[in-house]
Order: structure tokens, then sequence, then C-alpha cells
């Protein structure tokens, strides 16, 4: 009788973790929420079309990616706050630099987000913050900014050769292409939590305009024409409470996301920073056509 009521207890035991396993992964496979948060579209046609770039990518996660569920506020900072409660990640496409940036003017709400492990992505122009209002936040956030008369933004050709050893760069091949790359960004404190991913040594051309608040200083010159230090144009980044950020100096041309690496790269990133789990081959997605570029290019209102 004791070796019955032994059994019927260790396997009412087995049952109840079995359970509780499966419960967990069940909870693990729901999908995870990634909000874009796209600026109004500030260029002309063709650049700066943030709208029309967080829809591309938003769909191509939705279409290919298992376990991600995206969606896209247009125009700016969500009228309504609660789809921002449980996103696992937030993607940030739109116009920064100066004390207004976005980012700063809701900074109590970021705080509260990252606190709670939400994951922070910045691509192009959003990089750009007042170093004094939001340079530490940013480090905190992401690893990184654009620093004005600091940091430079040329348009320039980058080659990509090599990549590291990461979850972002899966399946991602050598490419070079042209955009407004940004450079000699600044980062955190030995590079702490900060894993370059796209590293290029820019052309001394890049450096022929007089010194000016984005476009020149003694010490970009320093770094890049006398000790040609390779500059990292995209990284990713691990808080040390365990939440992600990613920052990308690219973006600025739209027709760039025709580029099937260029595409593939930031929407590895962004799954990434969602944690989610990136495919051996990384997230596939569909190369968009002209057509299909054109008619994102439609401003929204």
């Amino acid at each position: 009788m004791d070796r019955k009521i032994t059994f019927i207890c260790a396997l009412m035991l087995f049952c109840t973790v079995l359970f509780a396993q499966n419960s967990e992964n069940k909870h693990d496979r729901s999908p995870r929420k990634i909000v874009f948060i796209a600026g109004p579209d500030s260029h002309g046609k063709g650049e700066h079309e943030h709208n029309g770039g967080c829809t591309l990518l938003a769909r191509a996660l939705n279409d290919s990616l298992p376990g991600a569920e995206a969606v896209v506020v247009h125009n700016g900072w969500p009228k309504d706050e609660s789809v921002l409660d449980n996103a696992a990640a937030i993607v940030f496409y739109l116009d920064g630099g100066g004390k207004d940036h976005l980012e700063l003017v809701h900074a109590a709400k970021m705080e509260e987000l990252t606190a709670r492990g939400t994951g922070i992505v910045n691509l192009h122009f959003s990089l750009e913050v007042d170093a004094q209002a939001g340079g530490a936040r940013f480090l905190n956030w992401i690893g990184g900014y654009f620093e004005t008369n600091w940091s430079v933004n040329p348009v320039w050709e980058a080659s990509f050769a090599r990549f590291p050893d990461h979850p972002v760069a899966r399946g991602v091949k050598p490419f070079a292409i042209v955009d407004e790359w940004y450079y000699h960004m600044r980062f955190a404190p030995d590079m702490k939590g900060v894993t370059p991913v796209l590293q290029a040594l820019p052309p001394e051309s890049t450096l022929e305009k007089p010194d000016g608040t984005h476009s020149n200083n003694p010490a970009v010159r320093e770094a890049v024409i006398v000790r040609k230090e390779m500059q990292t144009l995209a990284w990713a980044f691990e808080r040390p409470d365990g939440g992600r950020g990613f920052g990308f100096t690219g973006g600025h041309m739209h027709k760039n996301w025709q580029n099937d690496n260029f595409r593939k790269l930031v929407l590895n990133a962004i799954a990434w920073t969602a944690k989610i789990d990136i495919p051996a081959d990384g997230v596939p997605s569909a190369t968009p056509t002209d057509n299909e570029l054109n008619a994102l290019t439609k401003r929204v209102n």
C-alpha cells in the first residue's frame, strides 16, 4: 500500500512539473510585440521615408518571422501609450537632434519601459540627440549616439566584408551600399556591452567639408585620416539589466531597403532586440519591387 501511495505521489509530481514546463513553453511561443514609431517623412521623396520604411520592415517581420507581432505608429509618439506597455521592443525611425528629441520628451516613459526590459532600436537620424540633455540616457538605452561637433554624417559608399559571430549578422553576406552613413559616434566607456556589427574605414573624401556641427572636426580627422580607425556604423548593445539595444546609422535612402543584406541585418537586429530567436540564415523577406517601394512612399496623414 505504501509503495502504491509513493508511486501515485511521484506520478502526480511528474505531471505537475510536465504541465508547468508545457505552460512555460507555450508562454515562450506567444507573439512578442514590436512597436515601430515612425516620425513624419521629412525630406523629399525617397529620403527619410520613415512611415514607408517602418511599414516595410513591420510587414516583413509579420510575414516571415513566427513569434513576431509588429505594429506601426505613424507620424510620431502614440496618442495612446498603452500600445507600448507590452512591447518586447520599440523601433524609432524619425528625425532626432536637439533637446526636443521624441525620446527625451517622453524620457520618463522610456525609463519605465527600459526598466522593464523593453528593447530599443534607433535607426538613422533618431540616433542624434543633444549630448547634455540625452547623451547619458542613450548610452544607457542603446550604448551609443550621434553627438554634434563630434560625429559626422556624409553620404558615401561603405563596404562590409566581415561580420561578428553574433545573431544579428546571421545570413548576412558581404555588401557595399551608398547611404548617409554616420560615423565617429559616441559610445559607452570602453565599449562596455557594445558589439560592433558593421564597421568600415571611411574615405578621406568624406572629411573634405569645413568644420561644422555635422560635417568635420579635428577629432574625427585624427581618428580617420591619421589613425585609420575603423568606424562602427551599426552595433548591438546588451544592457546590464538584460535588456537589449541596437543602433543603425544608415537608412537615409528608401531604395536601400531593396538590398537584401542591408534589410536582413536590420530585421535580424530588431528580432534580436525583442529577444526572438533568429533563424540560422537570418530573417527571410522578399525583395520589394520598385512599385512596392513607390507605394510605400505615399505620405501618411
